[in-house]
């Protein structure tokens, strides 16, 4: 019976799976929050210059 369950405690071949599902979700929440970010630059950026053509014309 205590053979059995340290064969069960020592058992990780599923976790695997899990740790992978894990990953690529921090994985897609930081590409998001970059993305997320780059956008905002991008659109304060060409605001930025949008508003300088309007005044200099």
């Amino acid at each position: 019976m205590i053979k059995n369950f340290r064969n069960l405690k020592k058992n990780t071949s599923g976790a695997s799976a899990a740790e992978y599902a894990l990953i690529i979700a921090l994985v897609g929440v930081a590409i998001i929050a970059g993305a997320s970010r780059l956008g905002n630059q991008i659109n304060l950026r060409l605001s930025a210059t949008a508003s300088t053509i309007s005044n200099a014309s």
